[in-house]
C-alpha cells in the first residue's frame, strides 16, 4: 500500500516515511506509527505520521501490521 489512505494506517503498524529533509533525495525511513497528523482521509503525497521515535514524514510504503 502506498500510503495515501488514511484509513489504511493505525497506530502501531510499520511503515516507511519520508522525512522533511530527505523529500529531494527520496530517502525512506522506517519506524512504527505512533500518531497520525493528517486530518483529511487521503493525501496524494501520503499520510503525515509522527513514528514511536519521534520523527515526523509521510507515508510512502505500509510495510507490516
Amino acid at each position: 500500500m502506498n500510503g495515501q489512505v488514511r484509513a489504511d494506517i493505525r497506530p502501531g503498524i510499520q511503515v516507511d516515511i519520508v522525512l522533511k529533509q530527505d523529500q529531494a533525495t527520496g530517502k525512506l525511513t522506517h519506524g512504527t506509527v505512533k500518531d497520525i497528523l493528517t486530518n483529511s482521509p487521503r493525501h496524494p503525497h501520503g499520510i503525515k505520521v509522527r513514528l514511536a521515535d519521534g520523527q515526523v514524514g509521510r507515508v510512502k510504503n505500509i510495510t507490516g501490521s
